[in-house]
């Protein structure tokens, strides 16, 4: 099948064929024609298949007719990160080569006044973070009613991860009567369920089977130990690996991430990150410096994993197991795209067994081991740190740094070397300095305790007021009453009797 079967204008078709394609994927062939007629469509492919033209076709050949007014777009698309709302804008800038459409991207981390200047002066077609395009709306610059598609990409993000109550705004406030279009890599059973309030009649269009990945990957598992040995893992694969371009490693947390890029960094490799904590410009600058080849490593947490189109990607290296096994269907989807060949490998420490298993099971087959698997690994040899008596940690370099000191004569705080610091005098015995011997515990006469007795009589009445125990500790003489010697002028004075009551008439007093 060719693309100008699929039903696309001559403006679209000549785009797609200025890109250098052809041949519709399986995705493309059956979700155009059905957008193009108008139809809701849950679509569900591989990673790398072509989602995104899927829609960016069949809209761009709709749009073709009407203009868009102020503030009032026509179309809607959202998507869970910035950088796949900014890939679909080139995309759109791609195809859209002969269509004189106003494109507006709102997303995070970019100033205001820009996008308002573009929603302003009408946008044919509006590109959104849920986050963004609700607070544009409450502030009044949005207009939705105008929407005549709504796109949602990768669903299951969109909906699994907390996007749920603003996806349920959104569609309320565009019109009833819209097309609405799903497309995803995964879809659950559970998020399915979820997409029936949201569309009206679906055409499902599924051209693999629900989280599989492509045959062009070759996955494989390498066991490891945790700490230090496992950047050691890493370091080994990258070094050992051959026709390896360049390649993204996926980490669980933001932090493990800046972790990993420094420890890179210092072992001399070419690396960028990637993290959801970056600004919007570092964000992109980092992308674009791994798209250009400035750098041949990115480090990226899964604000990465999802449908980021870096077409010639060699490598995916897991450095942590996901927890989500959907999760690892898109991250070893950003090699092996577009039919080319990759290797996606996973470093599996004692803990990740679990989550290895649950892999295995979405995928529906067994993922090879590289190497010793983790019961033929041997002991962890890597040097750990120990804590010193206090609860803090201290290094080998740290004892080390203080045995040379010892052993070279290095000056110390006083000034005078190990070697030629004067030994510590003796201290003489205890009755040479005047004090006489004690006598051994038991041999020791009673002291008189006067009132206030042994210990056992002196914490007999533990209830008593402290005030009172301690005055019973300590006489000090017949306890004060009153004031003393010492009366006050005022309570000196005279009392003036109060005048007798009348006696009450009414009841015969």
């Amino acid at each position: 099948m060719q693309f100008n079967e699929l039903g696309l204008s001559d403006k679209v078709l000549a785009a797609v064929e200025a890109s250098g394609y052809t041949s519709p994927t399986p995705i493309q062939a059956q979700a155009i024609p059905q957008a193009l007629a108008g139809r809701d469509v849950l679509g569900i492919a591989q990673t790398g298949t072509g989602k995104t033209a899927a829609f960016t076709l069949p809209m761009l050949s709709r749009l073709e007719q009407g203009r868009a007014r102020a503030r009032m777009p026509r179309t809607l698309i959202l998507e869970p990160t910035r950088e796949l709302a900014a890939q679909v804008e080139e995309s759109f800038a791609k195809y859209g080569a002969n269509h004189k459409l106003n494109v507006a991207l709102l997303i995070g981390g970019v100033s205001f006044g820009d996008q308002e200047a573009k929603i302003t002066r009408g946008a044919d077609v509006l590109i959104a973070t849920p986050g963004r395009l609700i607070d544009f709306f409450e502030r009044g610059k949005l207009l939705l009613t105008g929407i005549e598609i709504l796109v949602i990409d990768e669903a299951d993000r969109m909906l699994d991860m907390g996007f749920i109550p603003d996806i349920e705004k959104i569609c309320k406030l565009v019109p009833f009567t819209r097309q609405t279009l799903f497309f995803s890599a995964t879809m659950p059973p559970e998020i399915t369920r979820l997409t029936e309030q949201f569309l009206h009649n679906p055409v499902r269009v599924e051209v693999a089977r629900p989280s599989s990945t492509a045959t062009t990957i070759r996955q494989g598992l390498v066991a490891s130990h945790g700490h230090g040995a496992k950047r050691e893992t890493l370091r080994k694969l990258i070094r050992g690996e051959e026709n390896l371009k360049n390649a993204i490693i996926f980490c669980n947390r933001k932090r493990d991430v800046a972790i990993l890029h420094k420890s890179l960094d210092k072992h001399g490799f070419s690396v960028g990150a990637l993290h959801g904590d970056m600004d919007q410009r570092a964000r992109m600058a980092s992308l674009d410096a791994f798209k250009n080849g400035d750098v041949n490593l990115i480090v990226c947490s899964d604000v990465a994993a999802r449908g980021l189109d870096i077409p010639d990607v060699s490598h995916v290296f897991n450095f942590d197991a996901p927890t989500h096994p959907e999760d690892y269907v898109h991250r070893i989807g950003r090699t092996g795209r577009a039919g080319r060949s990759g290797v996606a490998l996973t470093i599996v420490t004692d803990d990740d067994r679990k989550y290895i298993d649950q892999i295995e099971k979405l995928i529906g087959k067994s993922i090879d081991w590289q190497g010793p698997g983790l019961e033929e690994l041997g002991p962890d040899e890597s040097p750990r740190y120990e804590r010193s008596p206090r609860g803090r940690r201290g290094s080998e370099r740290g004892e080390r740094r203080g045995f040379e000191k010892r052993a070279h004569g290095e000056r110390n705080e006083d000034g005078k070397s190990a070697e030629t610091r004067e030994p510590r005098r003796e201290r003489a015995p205890r009755a040479e300095r005047g004090f006489e011997a004690r006598a051994p515990r038991a041999e020791r006469p009673e002291r008189d305790r006067g009132d206030r007795g042994d210990r056992g009589e002196r914490h007999e009445n533990r209830n008593e007021p402290r005030t009172r125990r301690r005055r019973e500790d300590h006489d000090d003489g017949p306890a004060v009453v009153g004031l003393g010697d010492h009366v006050p002028s005022f309570l000196l004075r005279p009392v003036r009797p109060k005048p007798a009551a009348k006696p009450n008439k009414t009841n015969g007093d």
